[in-house]
């Protein structure tokens, strides 16, 4: 009999501004099939993130110790549990994968323009993992992005 150590890793972005789909750089596209639909696209300083409806692709550049880049595929049948934390100006967004691998996808200086589309995308990743149907008046708001907080004053 023996044991196995490991140090359990997990992998962290921070997000600081939503992209426009039409805006993505071209590479990015390459990762998308063509049956699938980019309902969300992220970045930070270097890196990038795209949530479709079927996985997120997510790029992680680097300069040390060579010019690198690293590509994470997470289709959503792998996640097992999902949950998202609102704080005033930041968004937490905690994937756990079947494999017990945890994944954490920060959003920062959010707006509340910012936290609509995160909860949509929320509601609709979390439907995808549930077997469940997507609202499609969700998808269309994210695809188009119509996300406009209404001020109630």
């Amino acid at each position: 009999m023996f044991k196995v150590k490991y140090k359990e890793t997990t992998k962290n972005f921070d997000f600081s501004n939503s992209i426009n789909i039409s805006d993505l750089p071209g590479y990015i596209r390459h990762y998308v099939l063509e049956d699938e639909q980019i309902l969300a696209a992220y970045k930070t300083s270097r890196d990038h993130g795209v949530f479709t409806d079927k996985k997120i692709v997510l790029f992680d550049s680097y300069s040390e110790p060579r010019n690198c880049k690293e590509i994470y595929t997470i289709p959503y049948k792998s996640v097992s549990t999902i949950s998202i934390i609102f704080e005033t100006t930041t968004a937490e967004l905690h994937l756990f994968l079947d494999s017990g691998y945890p994944v954490k996808l920060k959003f920062i200086n959010v707006k509340p323009d910012d936290k609509i589309r995160l909860r949509i995308l929320y509601t609709c990743i979390n439907r995808i993992i549930s077997n469940q149907e997507p609202n499609k008046k969700d998808i269309k708001r994210l695809i188009t992005d119509d996300i406009h907080f209404k001020n109630s004053n």
